[in-house]
């Protein structure tokens, strides 16, 4: 089937948001292995497909809740790229004023509602911000990212099944990426599947290739307009791959090695890239600027955030509590 002129342009979107997390990601981890970066840094490097396809489904003011690896998902959701990197480096004029970093970045205007380092968290989290949609007579989507690992904490249950019972406009996407820190996931359940659990709680769920960017946004469109028609909450399972170990500087041992060269050879990046040179949507030169645009940009980030202010002092006890 040919593909419509939206559908091109969008495909080409698609990569070019996926090659701006990819920049941001390596850039980051560089940063981080020099010090330059306080802190902990958890990367998305091979994730990038499933952040970009699940936030191209949603509207600027639908929210998000991500965990501790949720760079890729605040870019994706439409973050200031100037303001995630100066926020990694703990200036003033990072998303949070220098006091989140990685692990409790969040942008509200955005829609973002943050990341942070509890295990599991963003499920409850996203479930109220989708019961304020439900009382304030909205149509706001809410969405939840989470590992397989969060699967096994009752947050995880909880937030299903509450879900569920109240019918609530909540997108629950789990980024399976095979481990949980430096457990194979596959020796902590004898689940057949993440989203085999959703019809347990009445929810309806489906499982896609999560390397594969526009297979994610088909699946995460259908189940995010169903939620804003309101049909109640929905599970998604991602299939992915983490590059890199649970932290930056996991020498990753438990990893086979044939295993991760078959997941490089499925580098979502190239999988879109090569789609769109059989479409002829782009010629590799074109697409090479689309690579090289990205690394641009986020050397101007880079640049900021270096120029910027550290907070003061002054600042240590505001944003603490409301006014």
């Amino acid at each position: 089937m040919a593909l419509q002129a939206h559908e091109k342009t969008r495909l080409v979107e698609l990569f070019a948001s996926m090659c701006l997390i990819r920049a941001f990601e390596e850039r980051v981890a560089t940063l981080y292995r020099a010090a330059e970066i306080p802190g902990f840094i958890h990367t998305s490097l091979g994730q990038e497909a499933v952040a970009v396809g699940v936030c191209g489904s949603l509207r600027e003011d639908d929210w998000i809740a991500t965990t501790h690896r949720g760079h890729g998902h605040c870019l994706a959701k439409g973050a200031d790229v100037d303001g995630a990197m100066a926020e990694l480096f703990g200036k003033a004029t990072g998303l949070c004023k220098g006091k989140g970093g990685s692990m409790h970045i969040a942008d509200p205007r955005r829609g973002i509602l943050g990341a942070n380092a509890i295990v599991g968290a963003s499920l409850p989290l996203a479930t109220g911000a989708a019961l304020s949609s439900r009382l304030l007579g909205r149509d706001q989507v809410a969405v939840a990212f989470f590992g397989e690992g969060a699967v096994n904490q009752g947050a995880f249950h909880e937030s299903l099944n509450l879900a569920a019972i109240w019918e609530l406009p909540v997108l629950f996407v789990c980024e399976n990426n095979g481990y949980a820190e430096f457990t194979d996931s596959r020796m902590m359940s004898r689940r057949e599947s993440v989203s085999s659990l959703g019809p347990a709680y009445g929810i309806r769920s489906a499982a896609v290739d999560g390397n594969d960017v526009e297979a994610v946004l088909a699946a995460a469109q259908d189940a995010v307009d169903a939620c804003r028609a309101g049909d109640g909450p929905a599970l998604l399972e991602a299939e992915t791959y983490r590059w890199q170990g649970h932290y930056e500087g996991d020498p990753q041992t438990y990893k086979p090695a044939e295993e991760v060269e078959a997941w490089l050879a499925r580098d979502p990046l190239v999988l879109a890239r090569t789609r769109i040179e059989s479409q002829n949507l782009l010629s590799s030169e074109e697409l090479d600027a689309v690579g090289s645009d990205a690394q641009a940009r986020i050397a101007r980030a880079e640049e900021f955030a270096r120029s910027s202010s550290f907070p003061v002092i002054g600042e240590i006890l505001t944003d603490v509590y409301a006014d």
